[in-house]
């Protein structure tokens, strides 16, 4: 048997995955690692956890499946995107830990280049909204803040990467500085109309363009994995920021396709083809993967606090011991009892884009049980998918006919039937929940010859799951006004502190 490797290194935890020709799972490894919160609104990883978990994952699962790197025909790779990480070019030691997507330490500086007028220009060249989710602030605030940092760079010292380059470089001991077009179209720094590190934007964030890593395609060899790694020579074929490959795994490669990941956050991407067009709704265009090696974007949603809100149900209130207990909990109860829940826990994404919004529950009684808010945290990652979806129709004037889903938190079938009640369309789960790291897969067999085309793949996969919406509209709509009513309530929040 022939196997690709993906590894899939995620905001939480590090997994690999093995897949066979025929697209299914034949082996999986998993390590969390730990959060950092030095301050309010700051998230910080440690490299070197990324980097352990994730190689531990990938010999723990060879093992598991008694197979052997030969028998490896490609390794894809996934990743957190915007995780923004800075390191010696001679060491390779990091000279800060990572600055996690959540992180909002940038908001100071997005201010500024908002006031100084930069937003059209960035908008223009990058389809980005100036944010501190993105990694130019992060890069930013590392060379203004870290002792000699600045002077390094500037003298060719440092190296700047999301996660697949800071993974890629140790794979390859140091030989391949790279990230794809996927990854690098998240940095605020990426001209995604002209293809390239734009000097404008680096200019402007005061960034030596040293710093930047080689861009290649989502599909394509890029070098061999160390042997010393327990791994064999493996090539890297695949690379993908997480959502890209989650649209990709789902086989959403023609305009109009379109799926929203279920994970640490939500991420609702719809393909658009060849032509560059910014949203009027506030919402990001990005590159997505092509494997005829042309500039393709989709139209994205990105929402923070996902099925993050459970873990927070689980680590910090002490509601259950595992993620999956949630359900039975809020099944515990017939609806959330008037109790609304906004886990603005690091601000308002999309359509909102509100850094200093404050997490809020509103509607507590003295009838409120532990179920209810269960209920109303469930309740709350489908009412922000929603408030992208319209955002998304809006834009598009080509109304969701359906719904393509994945991700942790899509195995949750209460979840998964009032994000259909509340839409009213279906929604459609795939028998592999696990299309981030598949996407990887399918880029990395498709550069390696183990799958001729996209075709043949989709003769492969497996039909899943679809929830038909069953609800009431006019309870669904009057729902949804009061969950619009509390996400004003919770703009703003965290001003006074910022």
């Amino acid at each position: 048997m022939a196997y690709i490797l993906s590894l899939d290194q995620g905001t939480t935890s590090s997994r690999a995955i093995l897949f066979n020709e025929a697209g299914e799972m034949s082996g999986v490894a998993q390590h969390e690692f730990q959060q950092i919160y030095p301050q309010t609104g700051w998230v910080e990883h440690d490299p070197y956890a990324i980097l352990t978990s994730q190689l531990s994952s990938a010999v723990e699962v060879l093992g598991k499946a008694t197979v052997r790197p030969r028998d490896l025909v490609g390794l894809g790779i996934t990743n957190q995107r915007e995780t923004t990480l800075v390191w010696d070019r001679e060491t390779g030691k990091p000279v800060y830990n990572a600055i996690v997507w959540q992180d909002r330490r940038g908001a100071a500086l997005c201010r500024k280049l908002t006031a100084d007028g930069a937003e059209d220009t960035i908008r223009q060249k990058t389809g980005l909204l100036i944010d501190p989710y993105f990694s130019g602030t992060k890069i930013a605030w590392i060379l203004d803040n870290v002792e000699n940092a600045r002077q390094r760079a500037e003298q060719g010292k440092l190296a700047f990467g999301t996660v697949d380059s800071w993974l890629i470089w140790n794979l390859t001991s140091g030989k391949r500085h790279v990230t794809d077009r996927t990854n690098a179209s998240r940095t605020l720094l990426y001209n995604i109309v002209e293809d390239k590190w734009d000097p404008d934007l680096l200019k402007l964030l005061n960034i030596p363009d040293s710093m930047m890593p080689e861009v290649v395609w989502s599909s394509e060899k890029v070098g061999r994995i160390t042997t010393t790694l327990g791994l064999g020579e493996v090539e890297i074929a695949g690379i993908a920021g997480d959502q890209q490959s989650a649209l990709f795994g789902q086989l959403c490669v023609n305009p109009g396709d379109a799926k929203n990941t279920y994970g640490t956050g939500c991420f609702l991407l719809q393909n658009i083809g060849e032509q560059f067009t910014l949203s009027k709704e506030r919402l990001v265009t990005t590159l997505v993967c092509s494997t005829a090696r042309k500039l393709e974007y989709a139209l994205e949603g990105s929402i923070f606090i996902g099925g993050a809100v459970v873990q927070w149900l689980r680590d910090k209130m002490k509601f259950v011991a595992q993620s999956p207990e949630i359900e039975g909990v809020a099944s515990s109860v017939s609806g959330s009892n008037g109790v609304v829940f906004v886990p603005a826990f690091t601000g308002l994404g999309a359509p909102h884009w509100d850094p200093h919004a404050g997490g809020l529950i509103i509607g507590i009684q003295r009838s409120t049980e532990m179920g209810h808010i269960a209920r109303a945290a469930i309740e709350s990652i489908a009412f922000q998918v929603a408030d992208v979806l319209s955002a998304m129709d809006q834009d598009t004037k080509n109304p969701f006919k359906e719904l393509r889903v994945d991700g942790g938190a899509a195995a949750n079938d209460l979840l998964m039937q009032f994000q259909a009640d509340l839409l009213g369309i279906p929604v459609r789960r795939p028998a592999v929940l696990e299309t981030t790291a598949l996407g990887a897969a399918y880029l990395a067999g498709l550069a390696m010859g183990f799958w001729p085309d996209t075709n043949a793949i989709a003769k492969t996969r497996e039909e899943g799951k679809v929830f038909e919406p069953k609800a009431d509209r006019k309870e669904m709509d009057r729902m949804r006004t009061k969950w619009r009513d509390a996400v004003e309530r919770s703009k703003g929040w965290n001003k006074e502190s910022a």
